[in-house]
């Protein structure tokens, strides 16, 4: 019904000279819904958890559409109290049957077959998973479901058993919000000012300072694009920012502030300085590994006198890694090449579970990219100082070896970086501190 509804709007807005014909029949469709509403329930008011468990026993389109379109209102209209109440009600009450899920297990253990296995799969298949396919039926509920879990995700910490919940969805996330339903797209200034608007708001490692800034950053020597999904209309799920140049940029300032005039009449260089991910809801749903090899064959067809492709990227764990190792006076913080063989070390030898500590370098390292050159003071804002005492890095990536760069990292802990780096490295000094940093991420 909902989608029917959207039909019509689409039309109104195509020809005018139905507005009379168009309001008469979503009048009709309103009062329809209403009716249906009322065979269902009557007056009698339902709770939110009894419209759950009602719409896991409808069959029909129009009714299930309806009865989830409720549930997604009131679940927007929650409280926080409310919010974690129904996160408990799924986790307790929308829990797979254990004595069902215990007799598949065996059946399946006691004969291993096709048939048994599909059994448990099915036995397995917590109720609130079927809950949010259902919730999805709605033009709205991928939407509704997304911000469903940033609010999850706000109290997660507090509450980890929660966890299930959250990680039922980020399953349900990873299949839907895939590659193959991604739609990569440009952004400049003509594009809609609904998006630009977002751009600002979503800007989260170099902020855009208004519309001035965001003009820009979306200048003819930028380029501008993110990631859109057909159930999230007008909303950007990532997207990142590329400046052109003839040279690898060393600092963000000259990157931010260069003037149009100045800009490189033959660029050979594309430097990814932005990715921002727009989405809390969608947090571990990796986007940005494909949108950052999709950006590049885009602008290798568009500039094929573009040669390198590299990132001026911040180093989030460095400062809160140091002062948990060392106690340095701020002669050491200030002295490059000390600071520069810290991080060098910190990039390439401190991990967790065989990756890189540092979370921009695991995504950039895991994305095959190689770790380039350390810039100090590439990075001299406040934000810049507080994170890595002012360091950014440079990730290139080589097409023709990321997927051995990946392998090498994934496989043998091997991370891919130049010589001068690796000299570095050898180079720091050894902690002074009796104990490390468990989770720098």
């Amino acid at each position: 019904m909902q989608r029917h509804l959207a039909t019509i709007l689409r039309f109104k807005k195509a020809d005018t000279m139905a507005t009379n014909t168009v309001k008469g029949l979503l009048s009709k469709l309103s009062s329809s819904s209403r009716d249906l509403w009322e065979r269902q329930f009557g007056n009698k008011e339902q709770s939110t958890q009894e419209l759950c468990e009602h719409l896991l026993t409808l069959r029909g389109e129009s009714s299930a559409i309806l009865v989830a379109d409720e549930i997604i209102e009131r679940l927007e209209a929650h409280t926080p109290e409310q919010s974690k109440s129904f996160f408990n009600y799924l986790l307790d009450d929308m829990a797979p049957d254990h004595e069902t899920l215990s007799m598949a297990a065996k059946a399946y253990l006691e004969n291993p077959n096709p048939e048994t296995a599909s059994i448990l799969d099915h036995a397995g298949d917590a109720p609130r998973m079927r809950l949010f396919r259902m919730l999805a039926t709605s033009p709205r509920g991928a939407r509704a479901l997304v911000d469903l879990r940033a609010v999850l995700r706000g109290i997660l910490r507090a509450n980890p058993h929660l966890r299930p919940v959250d990680q039922g969805l980020v399953h349900l996330f990873r299949s839907w919000f895939n590659r193959g339903f991604l739609k990569l797209r440009a952004i400049d200034w003509n594009t809609p000012a609904v998006i630009l608007e977002k751009l600002i708001a979503y800007e989260a490692v170099h902020e855009i300072q208004g519309w001035d800034d965001l003009r820009r950053r979306l200048a003819s020597d930028r380029r501008c694009y993110a990631f859109f999904h057909p159930a999230l209309e007008d909303e950007p799920l990532i997207f990142v920012e590329v400046a052109l140049l003839d040279e690898m940029a060393s600092n963000i300032q000259d990157v931010i502030q260069q003037d149009p005039a100045d800009k490189a009449l033959n660029p050979n260089t594309a430097i990814f300085y932005s990715i921002s991910n727009c989405q809390p809801g969608l947090a571990g749903v990796s986007f940005g590994n494909y949108l950052i090899k999709q950006v590049v064959k885009n602008l290798t067809a568009e500039l094929p006198e573009l040669k390198t492709f590299a990132t001026l990227s911040p180093v989030p764990g460095f400062r809160k890694w140091v002062e948990a190792n060392y106690d340095l006076d701020d002669a050491q913080t200030t002295d490059d090449s000390n600071m520069n063989q810290l991080c060098a070390h910190y990039l390439i030898n401190e991990k967790r579970r065989s990756m890189p500590l540092d979370p921009v370098a695991r995504f950039h390292l895991g994305n095959g990219a190689g770790l380039e050159r350390i810039n100090w003071k590439g990075d001299t804002s406040d934000n810049g100082h507080k994170q890595s005492y002012g360091l950014m890095v440079n990730y290139v990536y080589d097409i023709s070896k990321v997927e051995k760069n990946h392998e090498a990292l994934v496989n043998e802990g091997v991370i891919a970086t130049t010589s001068a780096i690796q000299k570095l490295a050898s180079a720091a000094k050894k902690p002074n501190k009796a104990t490390a940093i468990e989770n720098a991420a």
